[in-house]
């Protein structure tokens, strides 16, 4: 049985004990954007914070794209977020490669280039790229000067936060 079988399956049970009121409009307090790496899967455990209070933003890197700055304004402004929290983490996949060698290696591989040049936000250092996001974040009129921006680190081999100081 394949994963996404299991997963329907469990689905199943799941649905059988869902609380029908949870469906209604979500109330953040917290837009958390953070890595789609798995280790940052259990933000529940690593920040002490209720799944309910939390917008999740996953993205590779984590990049502070157009997309999730969309996401961003919409969490702050239409669902009522009241913080943002930028959650990197230290041994990403995102710092082994450059966007240049990974295009040149997928093009090479599959044999089309068509999608070149393709930005896939890969950087190498996790305290200047945290920075870059607070700033960018920061930065973005639609993101009101009071909600509060705070990027992290998430040490992998520890489980600690460490804050990136901006500026």
């Amino acid at each position: 049985m394949s994963l996404i079988d299991q997963a329907l399956k469990a689905n199943e049970q799941f649905a059988r004990k869902y609380d029908p009121k949870l469906g209604g409009r979500p109330q953040p307090k917290i837009a958390i954007v953070t890595c789609m790496d798995p280790r940052l899967s259990d933000l529940e455990g690593i920040l002490g914070l209720k799944t309910a209070d939390m917008d999740v933003i996953r993205t590779g890197g984590p990049a502070v794209t157009d997309d999730v700055m969309g996401e961003l304004v919409v969490s702050t402004r239409v669902l009522g977020s009241k913080e943002i929290m930028l959650l990197n983490h230290t041994g990403c996949g995102f710092t082994t490669f450059t966007d240049k060698e990974l295009n040149e290696k997928l093009a090479r591989e599959t044999g089309d280039a068509t999608p070149v040049p393709m930005r896939l936000f890969s950087f190498k250092d996790p305290e200047e790229n945290t920075r870059a996001q607070i700033e960018r974040v920061r930065s973005h009129p639609w993101i009101a000067k009071d909600v509060p921006v705070r990027g992290f680190i998430f040490d992998v081999d520890t489980g600690r936060l460490r804050e990136v100081k901006h500026g």
